[in-house]
């Protein structure tokens, strides 16, 4: 008898397009969190925008001197700073993520994704923006090119002592570093977030909130493949929240998503990614396949290896 697969069906709906809080303690969270995501649109915005300095910087470099040199540190400077708003809302995405975390996981998760919605719903929503903004980012070397010419006239300038009005430096200009040397900046740092938030949270099991992953991107999976929503935002919406929960889950689940045990439909997941229409999903097939940690482990089975490739 050949044993039936490792995930439980889930048949419901989450309403994606229209989910409000019904009770006071949803609200209070849910008017938290969104006072934080509704800058989102606007920092996308920024980056999709962001031009870059390299011609001003090559400038600087192939014919240096006074002219040139300031007239890239003049472009540079408001970059930098463009960069540090990126930085700054990394940090609101760390304060209130866990806030979800504890709301959604800390009892019975499946439940109360389904009766808190607009909860699950602005989970869903940090996973849209931050696999939004990490395929901007990998796209636009100018960041990380600005960022390093940043560093290196700093610490001319501080040499020279003609550093006094910089507010970008060594010790916030380090952080902005770590943030943006990582491909994926935004995902790293609700891989972080998370992990921080179970080591120090211990009312908040670590099943729970694998268990709260597996159902987002199990309900997200199913409701593309019963074509619940005609909107193709919505379901760009709703394969970005499945791609994202199975990220979260592979990095926090000691056998990850891909193994045979899993209790996400990863075939189904990585099926819907794949025939929807258009190339719009690229990005999210590449996201599983490089910011996961466990899909070359030697429990995946092959047919789904092959399935990625």
């Amino acid at each position: 008898m050949v044993p039936g697969p490792a995930f439980e069906k889930i048949d419901f709906f989450l309403d994606l397009e229209n989910a409000k809080p019904q009770i006071d303690s949803e609200r209070e969270i849910y008017d938290t969190v969104a006072a934080v995501l509704t800058k989102g649109p606007a920092i996308l915005e920024k980056l999709q925008t962001y031009a870059g300095c390299e011609e001003s910087i090559r400038k600087a470099i192939t014919t240096p001197g006074a002219e040139t040199e300031d007239a890239a540190w003049s472009q540079v400077v408001p970059a930098v700073e463009q960069l540090r708003e990126f930085y700054d809302f990394s940090l609101e995405l760390d304060a209130c993520f866990p806030k979800l975390l504890v709301a959604l996981c800390k009892t019975n998760p499946k439940e109360n994704i389904g009766t808190q919605q607009s909860l699950a719903k602005q989970m869903a929503d940090v996973f849209d923006f931050v696999l939004r903004f990490d395929d901007l980012k990998m796209v636009n070397p100018a960041i990380q090119n600005d960022f390093s010419y940043y560093r290196r006239t700093l610490n001319r300038k501080k040499i020279t002592k003609t550093d006094v009005n910089i507010t970008i430096r060594d010790e916030l200009a380090n952080k902005m570093s770590l943030f943006f040397a990582y491909p994926t900046p935004m995902m790293n740092v609700i891989n972080e977030t998370t992990v921080k938030f179970l080591s120090q949270d211990s009312s908040v099991p670590r099943d729970n909130v694998t268990m709260a992953l597996a159902t987002m991107a199990n309900v997200c999976q199913e409701m593309i493949a019963q074509k619940r929503f005609t909107n193709e935002q919505t379901n760009m919406f709703c394969l970005r929240s499945m791609t994202g929960s199975v990220i979260l889950f592979d990095h926090l689940h000691a056998s990850g998503a891909f193994g045979k045990k899993s209790p996400i439909n990863i075939r189904g997941v990585i099926t819907a990614l794949k025939s929807f229409p258009g190339s719009s999903t690229d990005g999210l097939l590449n996201a599983l396949r490089f910011t996961t940690i466990h899909l070359n482990d030697p429990d995946t089975p092959g047919s789904i290896k092959q399935l990625l490739e």
